[in-house]
């Protein structure tokens, strides 16, 4: 904005400064050219009247005298003849018979006055050409032409110019210089208003924004602080709230447990029923603890990352997706569900850290997994895609509607069949992977798998390699189920 306003108030300088330079130069130029017609025209009037007096008289000494004289004094020819183009004085090398000199001697003794036209600029050179006829009223005696030097006059007009010119470069730096700093006076603040309010947006505690520039700035930043500071309260006692809450409470759940196992050993046969349900429900709550403290940091995570600059994060995703694969496999196995991998054998960077991507793919495998069902089939897929670096996971399970797609990122949200048959989680996973993917300028893709089945996309962007990334790569794929062997792994992630 700040560029697009200077342009604007220079244009405009440029524009006034151009309206004023260019008529004075004009005029400068137009009047110095009148001066010179005036003296020369001058000069023809008293050698005319020479040879008005001449012509009377008969003597014609005092005119050639003084042609002479004006010829070594000034260095500018001139030729006088009668009304019969006689010549009565030639002088510095103009002479009557010159066609163009005749021309205006013809005219001067039809009683026509013959000055140059157009005005002198400082490229001018050469001389100009003047006539006059002698005599009075329109009685001719004679004809008077004069060649008159205009390299004094064109010198005047550069001098003058170059006081213009230079005048003219003074204000418009002067004016520059005051619209640079009006632009920064009204800009900076907005400037400053605008960093406060992607700050706002993204959920972390805004500068303060100091009021400068026009008073209706001054107001609106004012205005800007105190909002400011009333939603970030709000944000940051809601954040501390959820994090304070998920925290606190762990040692008070772990004491818990500690209490109901010991409790197991008092409890009779008919009891063990009651027992598990309490520890089902305990493992439930502690993974939504842990769900809603995870949700927590990565919202924040997400808002730190809008505002600043963590280019430098990256991690090779085939490889993240390589070691993920090898330790859900024993889960997999275990449900009586086939996990395969498909993968690049070129390394496929993305800008993200290791554990981020991680735990992305633990939550996609951990979802499907859970609701796929047995015998089910599940591909993990790690490519690149255009700018993207791009974690697949697919299932062949019951899926969800599109009416449930639009819902599954939403914080709590379990579907409907997921909490008849008790398989439903905490209903965090999803919305975890979406502020984790939001934080990198990736997103969560999901869609119905053909023929059944759901497929959940993590597009997160690549990072820029010094060596570049394989367009074209060709690909590995590893395919696990029932009957291989992997390391163990008790991985934790959301509910879909």
């Amino acid at each position: 904005m700040r560029t697009r306003v200077q342009a604007a108030l220079l244009l405009f300088v440029v524009i006034a400064v151009a309206a004023f330079a260019v008529p004075l130069l004009l005029f400068t130029a137009s009047d110095r050219t009148q001066q010179l017609v005036l003296a020369r025209s001058a000069d023809l009037d008293r050698f005319a009247s020479l040879m008005d007096q001449a012509e009377q008289t008969g003597d014609t000494s005092a005119v050639t005298a003084e042609a002479r004289r004006y010829t070594q004094l000034y260095g500018e020819p001139l030729v006088v003849t009668d009304t019969r183009r006689r010549p009565i004085v030639q002088t510095g090398g103009i002479r009557a018979a010159d066609p163009a000199v005749g021309r205006l001697l013809d005219a001067a003794l039809r009683n026509q006055t013959a000055h140059p036209t157009g005005a002198l600029r400082p490229w001018s050179k050469g001389s100009r050409m003047f006539a006059e006829p002698a005599g009075t009223g329109t009685r001719v005696s004679g004809a008077v032409v004069l060649r008159a030097s205009v390299d004094t006059a064109a010198q005047d007009i550069t001098r003058r110019w170059a006081a213009v010119l230079a005048g003219t470069a003074l204000v418009a730096v002067a004016c520059t210089v005051i619209a640079r700093a009006a632009t920064r006076w009204v800009v900076s603040p907005l400037r400053r208003l605008d960093r406060a309010v992607g700050q706002l947006a993204a959920g972390l505690p805004p500068e303060q924004t100091r009021a400068g520039g026009p008073p209706e700035l001054r107001q609106l930043a004012s205005g800007f602080n105190r909002m400011a500071g009333t939603v970030t309260a709000a944000l940051e006692q809601q954040r501390r709230l959820v994090a304070d809450t998920s925290h606190q409470m762990r040692n008070p759940m772990a004491a818990l447990r500690l209490r109901v196992d010991a409790l197991h050993r008092h409890l009779p046969a008919s009891a063990d029923r009651t027992y598990t349900g309490v520890t089902t429900e305990l493992d439930r709550l502690e993974t939504l603890l842990d769900g809603m403290l995870t949700l927590a940091t990565a919202e924040h995570r997400a808002g730190e990352l809008a505002v600043t600059d963590d280019s430098d994060a990256r991690c090779d995703a085939t490889a993240i997706a390589t070691a993920q694969y090898r330790l859900w496999e024993p889960v997999a196995h275990r449900a009586g569900i086939r996990l395969a991998l498909d993968t690049d054998t070129n390394p496929v960077v993305a800008a993200c850290t290791d554990h981020e991507l991680a735990q992305i793919t633990d939550i996609l495998l951990d979802n499907a997994i859970k609701y796929a069902g047995p015998h089910a089939e599940i591909s993990l897929r790690c490519a690149a895609e255009g700018p993207h670096a791009v974690l697949t996971v697919t299932d062949d399970g019951p899926g969800l509607t599109p009416a449930e797609i639009a819902q599954a990122t939403t914080r709590f949200w379990r579907s409907g069949r997921q909490r008849q048959d008790g398989t439903a989680g905490t209903g965090l996973g999803l919305a975890i992977v979406e502020q984790l993917l939001a934080g990198r300028g990736g997103r969560l893709e999901l869609e119905p798998a053909h023929p059944r089945g759901l497929r959940a996309a993590a597009l997160v962007p690549r990072a820029v390699t010094d060596h570049g990334d394989a367009r074209h790569p060709s690909r590995g794929r590893l395919t696990a189920g029932p009957g291989t062997t992997a390391a163990r792994r008790d991985p934790r992630g959301g509910a879909r």
